[in-house]
This record gives C-alpha cells, sequence and structure tokens, in this order.
C-alpha cells in the first residue's frame, strides 16, 4: 500500500511530470504507452486488430485548466476519430472530461464533447467517456445521462467498483440502457468514498457486473484478473447471456497473452490503447496498480 501512495503521489506531482516530458517514455514507459503520436497509435491498433483484438484510443491528457488548452484537447479527439477512419482500423475513443474543459467551464466541456460526439456518429463509431477521481464523478455521470438521451449508442461511460456510491449509479443508468465499462478504479481515495481493501473491491466489481448483465445491458468487463474474468464467462453460460452482449478489456502493454487466448476463444477483446506527450500521470497509475511493473522500468533504464 505505501508503494501504490508513493506513485499516486508521484502521478500528481508537477515537478515530475514536467520532467518525464524531458526524459520521455525511453524509461519502461513505452510498455505501456503506445508513442507520442497518433501515427503510432494507429500501428499498434493495426498489430491488435491482425490477433482478432479491437482498441480504444485515448490520447492522454487530464486537469486541463484553460480554455485554450481545453479546444487543443478536443481537437485531438477529432484528429484521432479521423484517424481511425482514414486507416480503417478496429477502434473506439476514449477521453477524459477534465482534458476538454470541464474543470474550466461545464458548458465549454459539453460544447466540445457534443462536436466529438457529433463526428463519432456520423462516423458510425463510439466514444467511451472515461471516469476520473471522486470529486469528477457526479458531473461525469450528469454529463454522460444529457448526452447519452442524445446520442444513445454513440456514447458509453465508465463505472469504479472501489466507489461505494456505484451500485446506486448501475441502478441509475440502468433506465438508459448504457454501455458501461467496468473498472475497479486507479485513483486515490478517502475510505469515506471508497472500498480500502482490495477483496472488497473485487466483490464489488463482480457484483456491478452481474446486475447490470442480468438487466440486459452491454458490459465492458475491464480486468485483467482471471478468476474474475473465469467467473464472467460462467456466469454469462448459466444466464443465457451471448458473447455478443459483453466484452472484455485490457489495457496496454499488460496480459497480452490473456488477450489473445480470450480472442481466440471467440470473446470480443478491446486494448485500452494509449499516446501522447502527457503520459506521466497514466504511467505512474499503471505502476501503482500493479508495483510489479516497476521492474519493466528498472530493465528498461539498464538497457538504456
Amino acid at each position: 500500500m505505501i508503494t501504490r501512495n508513493v506513485f499516486l503521489a508521484l502521478s500528481r506531482s508537477a515537478w515530475a511530470t514536467h520532467a518525464a516530458r524531458i526524459w520521455g517514455l525511453r524509461f519502461g514507459a513505452r510498455r505501456f504507452v503506445a508513442g507520442e503520436t497518433v501515427e503510432t497509435a494507429i500501428e499498434a491498433v493495426r498489430e491488435l486488430n491482425a490477433l482478432g483484438i479491437k482498441a480504444t484510443l485515448d490520447h492522454l491528457g487530464e486537469s486541463v485548466t484553460d480554455a485554450k488548452t481545453a479546444s487543443e484537447m478536443a481537437e485531438c479527439c477529432f484528429r484521432t476519430l479521423d484517424a481511425i477512419r482514414s486507416a480503417g482500423v478496429d477502434s473506439n475513443l476514449s477521453l477524459k472530461l477534465t482534458q476538454i474543459g470541464l474543470d474550466v467551464d461545464r458548458g465549454l466541456c459539453r460544447t466540445h464533447l457534443g462536436r466529438i460526439l457529433d463526428r463519432a456518429r456520423e462516423y458510425g463509431n463510439f466514444v467511451r467517456i472515461d471516469m476520473e477521481g471522486y470529486a469528477h464523478n457526479e458531473a461525469t455521470l450528469s454529463l454522460f445521462e444529457e448526452l447519452r438521451a442524445i446520442y444513445g449508442e454513440t456514447v458509453g461511460a465508465v463505472i469504479q467498483a472501489y466507489l461505494y456510491k456505484s451500485e446506486a449509479d448501475v441502478e441509475r443508468l440502468s433506465v438508459h440502457s448504457p454501455n458501461l465499462r467496468f473498472v475497479k478504479g486507479a485513483y486515490k481515495e478517502s475510505p469515506e468514498v471508497a472500498y480500502p481493501d482490495k477483496a472488497d473491491v473485487d466483490r464489488n466489481f463482480v457484483r456491478l457486473v452481474e446486475a447490470h448483465a442480468k438487466r440486459g445491458h452491454y458490459a465492458a468487463i475491464a480486468t485483467h484478473d482471471e478468476a474474475i474474468i473465469a467467473r464472467a464467462i460462467e456466469f454469462a453460460l448459466c444466464n443465457g447471456i451471448p458473447k455478443t452482449a459483453f466484452e472484455f478489456q485490457m489495457l496496454y502493454g499488460i496480459r497480452p497473452e490473456l488477450q489473445r487466448r480470450l480472442a481466440d476463444d471467440g470473446y470480443t477483446v478491446r486494448v485500452y490503447v494509449p499516446f501522447g506527450d502527457d503520459w506521466y500521470g497514466y504511467f505512474m497509475r499503471r505502476l501503482a496498480e500493479r508495483p510489479a511493473n516497476v521492474w519493466f522500468v528498472l530493465k528498461s533504464m539498464r538497457k538504456s
């Protein structure tokens, strides 16, 4: 837990972020981040598609505090959707609302998101609104509900299993027949709002996925935990839930052999492929989630 807290603290450090941008991706981050440009990210998606694996692209960035940068980040989302269409690859788009101005002005964020969803709908694509820290949870769900009513299946959201409120959120959102990605949660949260113990998070994760699937809604099950994956498969078989009603999602660079095995077994597998120069916070959260990943970083530093 101490190691996890250290990496989460570093993920929010301004000086560490600045230093990381100077160093670049060479100190191990390339394992988890598909380069700094959309071109390198598209090539990573091509490789995944060749293995029968789908993707979702995320141009990294969050906690934007000025309107100019928010507009620039929205343009990056447009370029990513254009690149997906031009390349003909099988990929969605993921984005964070603070990336496109949620902390600047809700109306500005709503405008950017609406334009992005217009482009995605025009292309027959899909946009996943990522969930961030607890402070942005309710605002994110509110905007999702508003835009789901307009854009329907073009937009989806994320539920974090470590939050106590998530069970009520899943029930609340069920009236929209939503496409939800279920994650355990990667931010440092107070025990007043989030389960502090991993075992409780795991149990809640399973409970949320099963409740959502029982309602007949599409579930994106984002986990590398083989026990949870096996339980989800068994639950689907026992309840007559077809493989087309859910998918497994994993992170770029983590458990590629498991990704391939599930895809070979006929399950939809989608890999979250992040890219861009604002990669540091994302990278630190990956190390916090699984400190064993630090060894990959150390190996990279030895070789550089």
